[in-house]
């Protein structure tokens, strides 16, 4: 069971991946994650890939590509895969198919981009525990204070309405191409794809996915 999961951020595709491990028990692989990984082993795509980084530049298509394709040979993907995040270009999803890498789902999460700017924008930060509170959907007890410590809480830089609005920008302008190839895909009968109501409440979505997998048993 291979899926791909696709939405912009803040669309939920994150909790409902960390599901679909749990209950299929396959890996969910982020070229985020990879990326990390590689640099922290100091292979040679980590020494790659660090210097990309402390430059400022975006890490090439064909690293991220060739990277994705050892993670989804280890043991642990025997099973199946979930890929958060990836393909993110037209040329990366080309790359699955000509590497005959087969995906059996496709899973578009949506979610309106002005909710989404308020479920991103609302996040606060305890950057010593890592806990996140809401402003509106889950607001500490006293404004901006850790419930716990009342240290204060933060807005991380990613999360600030500007980067909110330049990141669901640049996911639009990569991502479109790629929905439209999949939505192709689905039509010649190469691949099963979805579109998930991400306004849903987690138990809903949840349900859904359920009844579109269990169809793969």
């Amino acid at each position: 069971m291979r899926i791909i999961l696709l939405g912009a951020p803040g669309t939920g595709k994150g909790t409902q991946g960390k599901f679909i491990t749990e209950k299929y028990n396959i890996p969910k692989i982020s070229t985020g994650d990879i990326l990390r990984e590689s640099i922290y082993a100091q292979d040679t795509f980590g020494k790659m890939i660090q210097k990309t980084v402390e430059k400022g530049k975006l890490v090439s298509d064909k690293i991220v590509c060739d990277l994705i394709k050892i993670r989804i040979q280890k043991k642990d993907c025997i099973n199946g895969f979930i890929l958060d995040g990836f393909p993110r270009t037209i040329e990366q999803a080309h790359y699955l198919s000509n590497n005959k890498i087969k995906i059996d789902y496709v899973l578009e999460f949506i979610v309106p981009y002005k909710l989404i700017l308020e479920r991103i924008s609302g996040r606060r930060i305890h950057l010593q525990s890592g806990r996140i509170y809401h402003i509106k959907f889950h607001p500490p007890k006293i404004e901006n204070q850790d419930d716990l410590t009342g240290e204060s809480l933060i807005t991380r830089e990613d999360d600030k309405k500007e980067s909110v609005e330049k990141r669901l920008k640049e996911y639009e302008k990569l991502t479109h191409s790629v929905v439209n190839y999949y939505k192709n895909q689905k039509k010649i009968g190469n691949i099963k794809f979805f579109k998930i109501n991400g306004i849903n409440s987690s138990s809903i979505i949840k349900n859904q996915i359920e009844g579109i997998l269990k169809k793969h048993f």
